[in-house]
């Protein structure tokens, strides 16, 4: 398998983890918004919100795609193919799980929100947690791609 080959593997990695979590976070958040307006309607603006906030994992592994694309050239070294390799993997199993579990905490707050519960911006200091991982992950690509 050629080397140009191996670190696309990396980036599709990245990119389409990111976006599966992302996928599977926003769902998550966004049926419990549904049974909370069941409860309460008049709290649509947080429960789209929270149920938002799962969906920047995605963009996140989009953003360190464009760190890493000037390296994906027919002049790749096996140096540079396995680093781009790796980070697309780091990259996209992180944001796929911290999407995952920003959903759950974002569901909660939303089916506390719905109970009638002053809980909003609790819970968005709660699920900036689970992201703050994504963004080192990132962050990680940023520092490390220089080194190429």
């Amino acid at each position: 398998m050629g080397l140009l080959l191996f670190a696309y593997i990396g980036i599709a990695l990245m990119v389409v983890l990111s976006g599966v979590g992302s996928a599977y976070g926003t769902t998550i958040a966004g049926n419990a918004a549904v049974g909370a307006m069941k409860k309460n309607m008049g709290a649509f603006g947080s429960y789209m919100v929270l149920s938002a906030l799962p969906g920047s994992q995605g963009l996140y592994g989009f953003a360190a795609f464009f760190l890493l694309k000037n390296y994906l050239t027919e002049s790749i070294t096996p140096g540079q193919a396995i680093g781009i390799f790796g980070l697309g993997f780091v990259v996209g199993f992180v944001c796929l799980l911290s999407s995952i579990r920003q959903g759950q905490v974002c569901a909660n707050g939303i089916a506390a929100v719905g109970n009638g519960h002053d809980v909003m911006g609790k819970t968005l200091i709660l699920a900036a947690f689970p992201e703050l991982y994504a963004i080192l992950s990132v962050a990680i690509v940023f520092l490390t791609s220089s080194m190429f």
